[in-house]
């Protein structure tokens, strides 16, 4: 009987496991939205007007498909960073206007790949309304940075830094490239860890809903 006990207890400590883990998983999943809806709760929540004033979550499509859009806007610090004389900014200088802050560096690879996508949706969209506020965080500094714009050709996209990377933490964000929304209220509307095809027509869709906000 010793024997049986001792062959049964470890098989009862996995079940135990499996059906702990299944129970936090289930219950993440719930609190997260992401529980499978049915037709009519599909319907019902299509039909129901979005909490961020009209920015529907159905604008992350497509290219933008990864592109995370908060249920209702989310407070930002006010950030602080400097153009590339060295002027002191802050994101309260965009308010009543709609920004795309984009965090990115000269050694991040994935940054290369996706500021020329950046730098054309400034140039199809870019007016008093709207900006592509890309700021550095290369602790090279200004020279470095403005270098590298001009090895990617961009040259339409002013030169912000933050060398200090203390604007990575306030954003909370967990790597490079980092993009995020603000409205005219200087609050986030959502956010994209990693490249992104800014080119692209729904970018233009995302910024447009951003602008139709009051």
């Amino acid at each position: 009987m010793s024997t049986e006990k001792k062959t049964s207890s470890p098989l009862a400590q996995i079940a135990a496991g499996v059906l702990i883990i299944a129970a936090i998983t289930g219950y993440y999943l719930y609190e997260a939205g992401a529980r499978k809806a049915g037709p009519a709760e599909t319907a019902a929540v299509a039909a129901a007007p979005d909490a961020a004033g009209g920015f529907s979550k159905d604008l992350a499509t497509g290219a933008l498909a990864a592109f995370l859009i908060h249920p209702e806007p989310k407070p930002l610090p006010d950030l602080a960073f400097q153009d590339g004389t060295g002027k002191a900014l802050k994101l309260s200088d965009w308010k009543g206007r709609v920004a795309l802050v984009n965090l990115w560096a000269t050694w991040c690879a994935p940054c290369r790949k996706e500021m020329p996508d950046l730098a054309k949706l400034e140039k199809e969209m870019g007016s008093d309304q709207f900006e592509v506020v890309a700021i550095s965080v290369d602790r090279k500094g200004a020279d470095a940075s403005a270098a590298f714009l001009k090895e990617t050709g961009v040259d339409n996209l002013k030169l912000y830094v933050e060398p200090s990377t203390k604007i990575v933490n306030d954003v909370q964000s967990a790597g490079l490239p980092a993009s995020i929304l603000v409205d005219r209220q200087g609050r986030e509307l959502g956010r994209i860890l990693g490249p992104a095809a800014w080119a692209s027509p729904e970018a233009q869709a995302l910024v447009k809903a951003a602008l139709a906000q009051k």
